[in-house]
């Protein structure tokens, strides 16, 4: 794969990696399901977007970063493929944006964000982003958003097997199997996937000037080298089992537990003066995740329970060996362990077609062991106590009522309090508004305004040093409004949506620097003022021939702008754009399929981002904009017992040189080839 030639010819001989008989159904967006009947009673005034399945179903090599950069308004900051990567939604920060997993939040309650790059979209069955003040009726804290992810029990009935293999450029290798079974009463899926990858990709580093001399020693030219990423080598595990049971009396029972095992090298920076291997940082988490629910419904209502645990072990390490005799000693030795236990009670009540009426209540017990085992104390020189050890207990109660007093209008009202700690938010209310202004047209005016806090995570409260346990919720106002219109005929679809914005945050919790030279800590310092608007395409069509064709776009235009008061003399941030909020983003997801051929193409542009609270627009001020093309080409082929899929992808196709992040280079052009293996397995007659 060094060659663009050799890239070519794998690619235009490979095929469809997602095994599936019916290649059409792969070209459906979900949401045109939601056209015909009536406008969903859940969905008054909501904003809402639900992730694509063939978004979802890219490849195997794809987490839910990739997913949601490429199918959403979201900014997705990464430092690569299998490093971190969170979200910027509606320009706030990665903690305002709040991730539910059938139903558990999994926002860290000790830096409170989400690092996407550690879930594989092949792992998530239905995904949707709720957008602004549409979070309150999914938890609170989400003063950007909120993700909901969820699995779901097999589609098909009796014993399936599906087995992938992929290989990449940078010695990468991706396996994923998946053995479900779907009874009249039971139903298990087993889903287990492995990603290695030596991640050594070549990139010219523009942070490391060269020069050339002649024979007297003068210089006579200047280069910049090429160089390979180093320290970037990464081995993920992933296991999933999911079991589901329906009674004879409609109760519905499920478990889903998913295990993750990483150990990640963190690349270098590329101004990084080393040239040896005489230091080194990794990262390795050690995640377990279970969730068990029951739902029943009795008539007009609908009941259901859900219990869950959270394990979670992260270990960063940072180790040097001087002498370069291979005897590394840790700098930085960070250990965490956090143990949740979740529970939550829900009800919906349906009098008629015009009210619904939920409610829910939620609580977590979190458990933290944090602290540096590298650091020793001066005075006794034994190990000193960097551990920080906390618990905090946390309630969410929530109510809603919606009403349709006439078809074409829908009003909602939601309303959430929480509790953390000996500390407790006001009420929460959320107000939802739409209106069907043409039925023709299905255009549907919304509008929505909430109240939202989020409370501070344990890192913020409690870190040593530097942890603020006097620190107030962070508190804002989030007005929106658009409009949605979906256009259908026999063959072919059209939905255009667009949504105006304005977001205004006070007591925005930041670090910085104290007194006390290289402490830093946390205090309520900002008012932030984010606005902008978002729009959305989704098309698709097809001909009396075969030919399908579909679109997916997305395109957003954020400001958020520092309306604080100055913290120093020197502080020059007031009135700048917030750093790595990119003013410009978009995306678009194309497909052509025919028989059972699909030809995909991916593009994504992102504007500048800052990288200094001044808005420098100095080489080291700024991140440059870039756009990112992707192609990829499936095929499948089915035979008496077995289904063989195909798939060859070409990532960053005109070889951009490009960083997501300050100092971090990106992969130029590169490669993988996936091949998957579906037997078909012959029914017994009852």
């Amino acid at each position: 794969m060094r060659s663009v030639a050799v890239i070519l010819a794998a690619l235009l001989c490979t095929g469809n990696v997602l095994a599936q008989r019916d290649s059409t159904a792969r070209t459906v967006a979900i949401e045109q399901v939601e056209i015909a009947g009536r406008r969903p009673m859940k969905e008054i005034g909501v904003q809402r977007t639900v992730l694509d399945s063939a978004i979802l179903r890219e490849n195997i090599s794809s987490s839910l970063a990739d997913a949601l950069s490429a199918g959403s308004t979201l900014f997705i900051k990464s430092y690569g493929r299998a490093t971190l990567s969170t979200a910027s939604f509606r320009g706030t920060a990665p903690s305002h944006t709040q991730v539910t997993w059938n139903g558990m939040k999994v926002n860290s309650p000790m830096l409170g964000q989400v690092d996407f790059s550690l879930i594989p979209s092949y792992f998530v069955d239905r995904a949707a982003i709720y957008h602004g003040a549409s979070s309150v009726g999914i938890t609170g804290g989400g003063l950007g958003g909120a993700i909901t992810l969820a699995t779901r029990q097999p589609d098909r009935e009796g014993l399936s097997l599906r087995y992938i293999q992929g290989i990449g450029s940078f010695t990468t290798f991706d396996e994923f199997l998946q053995l479900s079974y779907r009874g009249r009463r039971w139903s298990s899926s087993t889903r287990l996937l492995v990603s290695t990858s030596e991640n050594d990709f070549r990139y010219r580093n523009y942070d490391s000037k060269q020069f050339t001399t002649d024979a007297d020693g003068q210089i006579v030219g200047s280069y910049y080298p090429l160089v390979r990423n180093r320290n970037g080598a990464f081995r993920d595990l992933h296991l999933l089992q999911e079991l589901y049971y329906t009674s004879d009396r409609g109760d519905r029972f499920s478990l889903a537990a998913w295990y993750l095992d990483t150990d990640r090298g963190l690349a270098l920076l590329s101004s990084d003066r080393n040239t040896s291997r005489e230091k080194r940082n990794s990262q390795a988490e050690r995640t377990l995740r279970a969730v068990v629910s029951w739902d029943r419904l009795f008539g007009g209502v609908k009941v259901g329970a859900r219990a869950g645990y959270t394990y979670d072990d992260l270990r960063y390490r940072m180790e040097s060996d001087p002498d370069g005799a291979g005897n590394f000693i840790p700098v930085t030795d960070a250990r965490s362990r956090i143990h949740t236990l979740f529970i939550r009670a829900e009800a919906e009540y349906t009098p008629n077609e015009q009210w619904l009426f939920a409610a829910n209540l939620s609580g977590h017990q979190h458990r933290v062991h944090s602290g540096d085992l590298s650091v020793i104390d001066a005075t006794t020189g034994r190990q000193a106590d960097t551990l920080y050890r906390q618990e905090r207990f946390e309630i969410s109660a929530f109510a809603s009522a919606k009403w349709r007093p006439v078809p074409r209008l829908g009003v909602a009202v939601d309303l959430r309090w929480e509790l953390y700690g000996n500390r407790s938010t006001p009420l929460i209310p959320a107000l939802f508004v739409d209106w069907q202004a043409s039925q023709r047209g299905h255009v549907v005016l919304k509008a929505s305004a909430a109240r939202n806090y989020r409370y501070p995570t344990l890192n913020d409260l409690y870190f040593q040093p530097g942890g603020n346990p006097d620190l107030d919720p962070e508190r804002g106002w989030t007005w929106d409004a658009g409009v949605e219109s979906t256009l259908r005929s026999r063959r072919s679809s059209l939905r255009l949506s667009a949504t105006l914005f304005d977001s205004r945050i006070d007591d925005w919790i930041l670090w910085i620097a104290t007194a006390k030279q290289g402490v830093y800590t946390p205090i309520n310092i900002r008012r932030v003022h984010s606005y902008g608007a978002e729009g959305k395409i989704t098309a698709s069509t097809s001909t009396a021939s075969g030919w399908r064709f579909s679109a997916d776009g997305n395109l957003a235009w954020t400001r958020s702008i520092n309306r604080g008061d100055k913290f120093s003399e020197a502080d020059e941030s007031v009135g700048r754009q917030l750093v790595y909020i990119p003013v410009w983003s978009g995306a678009l997801t194309a497909r052509v399929a025919w028989r059972r051929w699909v030809l995909s193409y991916k593009w994504q542009w992102y504007s500048e981002r800052f990288t200094m609270s001044n808005n420098d627009l100095g080489a080291l001020g700024r991140v440059p904009a870039y756009v990112m093309n992707d192609l990829a080409l499936e095929k499948s082929l089915e035979f008496r017992h077995l289904t063989l899929s195909l798939k060859g992808c070409i990532y960053n196709l005109f070889n951009e040189e490009y960083q997501s992040v300050l100092g971090r280079p990106m992969p130029r052009l590169n490669a993988s080839f996936f091949i998957g293996l579906t037997p078909k397995f012959s029914k017994r007659e009852p």
